[in-house]
């Protein structure tokens, strides 16, 4: 059975070999697993875990960004890091949600961030996606207030873990001329942004004027792809997103972070291929379109 430091000297030793074989342009890609997810009751990958490492290390992906719920379990890090040493597939981090901005859950989410926090430095992670959850209208000053209060608690927790947070949107949080987002970071002026470009999109936000505007702040990004129409496409390169355009923008603005490929289709959509199939498509379109 693999201790925590042998884990931990794998994850570094892999990750590391994997940056050092690519030029010095290239980001690191890899995969979050929401398509997998969306299907599921409450969300929970727990039970495909095996099946979402096989997946995305057999379509060449370089890290997996968990979703939080899976390291709730008590054998989480055990199992999580088996499988990450099987398929040489290292966990960077997870995504987290939840609705910050109520401060009546402020004691069970920081409960819960510690106990996130403890696992993923246990599997030799370095970041968290975090979103602060929707509240279907505007919030006011006193809810940005909370969200924002809670937000500087997790950083702490997180920062003495060696673990990054960075600010995942939806379409929400950059709404209303990014009313939402604009709030937390007037509130944590040292945020750290990791957008995901097709939310940005569909909240009528250009990409391209985003990651320049938020230059600075940008160290992680969400990819997914959509038709003329809006509708999420199968794999990435069968829709109209302009990812050489986002690419060009990446170097331009110094971008040394990760990007995470996340497939996601509409409601009653029926697959034509395995999500395997449509994984590896997707790796390959930002390789070949993207330079990474």
């Amino acid at each position: 059975m693999m201790t925590a430091l042998s884990r931990r000297s794998f994850l570094t030793v892999a990750g590391t070999a994997a940056v050092a074989a690519r030029p010095a342009e290239r980001i690191p890609v890899g995969a979050h697993p929401w398509v997998y997810a969306a299907p599921r009751p409450q969300n929970d990958i727990t039970g495909v875990l095996d099946e979402i490492f096989a997946d995305f290390s057999a379509a060449g992906m370089e890290f997996i960004e968990l979703m939080h719920t899976a390291l709730l379990p008590g054998d989480a890090v055990e199992r999580i890091g088996a499988l990450s040493e099987r398929h040489r597939l290292p966990v960077l981090g997870a995504s987290y949600s939840a609705p910050m901005f109520r401060r009546e859950e402020h004691a069970r989410i920081l409960d819960e961030a510690g106990l996130v926090a403890e696992r993923l430095q246990k599997l030799s992670a370095r970041t968290l996606g975090a979103t602060v959850g929707s509240a279907n209208r505007r919030k006011t000053t006193e809810e940005l207030d909370a969200q924002a209060e809670v937000l500087r608690r997790m950083t702490g927790i997180f920062s003495q873990r060696g673990i990054t947070i960075n600010l995942h949107n939806h379409s929400y949080e950059v709404a209303e001329q990014e009313y939402d987002l604009a709030g937390t970071l007037q509130r944590v002026p040292d945020s750290k942004l990791g957008p995901d470009i097709d939310w940005l999109i569909n909240a009528g936000v250009d990409p391209i004027d985003f990651l320049r505007r938020h230059r600075s702040r940008i160290v992680y990004a969400h990819l997914r792809d959509r038709d003329a129409k809006g509708v999420w496409t199968e794999a990435l390169g069968e829709g109209v997103v302009d990812f050489a355009g986002v690419a060009r923008t990446l170097r331009e603005i110094g971008f040394s972070g990760q990007l995470a490929i996340e497939l996601a289709h509409p409601r009653g959509f029926q697959l034509t291929r395995p999500l395997r199939e449509s994984l590896r498509i997707s790796r390959e379109h930002v390789r070949r379109v993207m330079g990474f």
